[in-house]
């Protein structure tokens, strides 16, 4: 029988523990180094199926661009599988764009991953990822649904194992211009590349550094080489980050930013709020108007990834 329609999916937003441009393509590309892993702070996503074709966007929360990733990934499905069926799909936008949390790009890949289903396609994760890759650079690491080592633009992901932990991500009111942030003369763009083998020996090392002492006084290995780029543009990224440090000994801005992280440890499983609880029941609210933030738990996979081989 087939499916009519598929309700409550989620697509969770990712944290870049650290973000390393290497260099730069001839076409203008810049090669990055970086890992990302999942959380559990999520857009929800509805899709009814439609049967004249038609791939519509219902927006529940705030209004998205007349454009976004999510009608761009239906209908970028529709036309490579040659798929007559359309879509209603409704959106529940909670992570903030303009973060560096990959908000789009999850949606898009929630989209991929539901529609493959939806509409009976059995396209295998490979096939999905070349597709992801043609929307958006973090698009294939929500295909790919693990943490992972990412090099290139963002299609080269290697799987890797980190512990479950807590991060407290706090979001300014302002979203940043990526593109501005790239054309940046503050940006490095010649950090030493790492392998996958030395990167996760060291962080091997720092994690058992860690447990000798409460607080962390740094938020993980290397840094974000954005990060200098984004605070000029924008000095609340810096504000921010100083908020997170205070607070946790350690933080550090995700993607091309404006959220900035911190690690607050290990998860446990017994606090059951851990994932929803907002980050100024830490912080006392100490944070301007406009400013959004939560604790968030690791995720070691996407939710949705088994839906694909």
């Amino acid at each position: 029988m087939s499916l009519h329609a598929l309700y409550d999916l989620p697509a969770p937003a990712k944290l870049n523990l650290f973000l390393h441009v290497i260099g730069r393509r001839a076409d203008g590309y810049h090669l990055l180094q970086s890992i990302f892993t999942l959380i559990n702070w999520q857009d929800t996503l509805h899709l009814e199926c439609r049967a004249d074709g038609r791939i519509q966007r219902h927006d529940l929360g705030p209004a998205l661009p007349a454009e976004d990733l999510c009608l761009r990934a239906a209908r970028a499905l529709q036309q490579a599988s040659g798929c007559p069926l359309g879509v209603d799909i409704s959106i529940d936008k909670q992570v903030p764009w303009g973060a560096g949390l990959g908000g789009g790009s999850s949606d898009a890949a929630t989209v991929l991953l539901g529609l493959n289903r939806l509409w009976d396609l059995h396209w295998s994760r490979e096939r999905l990822l070349a597709l992801g890759a043609t929307l958006g650079a973090d698009v294939p690491f929500f295909l790919g649904g693990h943490t992972a080592f990412v090099e290139g633009i963002g299609e080269i992901l290697t799987p890797i194992e980190l512990p479950a932990g807590r991060w407290a991500v706090l979001k300014p009111a302002a979203a940043l211009p990526t593109p501005k942030i790239f054309s940046s003369e503050l940006l490095t763009r010649d950090t030493k590349p790492v392998k996958v083998a030395g990167l996760l020996a060291e962080l091997q090392r720092q994690r058992e550094t860690r447990q000798t002492t409460e607080k962390s006084e740094e938020t993980f290995w290397g840094r974000n080489d954005l990060q200098a780029a984004a605070e000029a543009l924008c000095p609340d990224v810096q504000q921010a980050a100083r908020l997170l440090a205070e607070r946790f000994g350690n933080s550090r801005m995700t993607g091309s930013g404006s959220a900035v992280f911190a690690d607050a440890g290990r998860d446990d499983a017994s606090d059951t709020g851990a994932g929803n609880s907002p980050v100024a029941t830490l912080l006392d609210g100490s944070w301007p108007e406009g400013w959004v933030g939560r604790m968030c738990r690791g995720l070691s996979k996407h939710p949705l990834g088994d839906w694909v081989n």
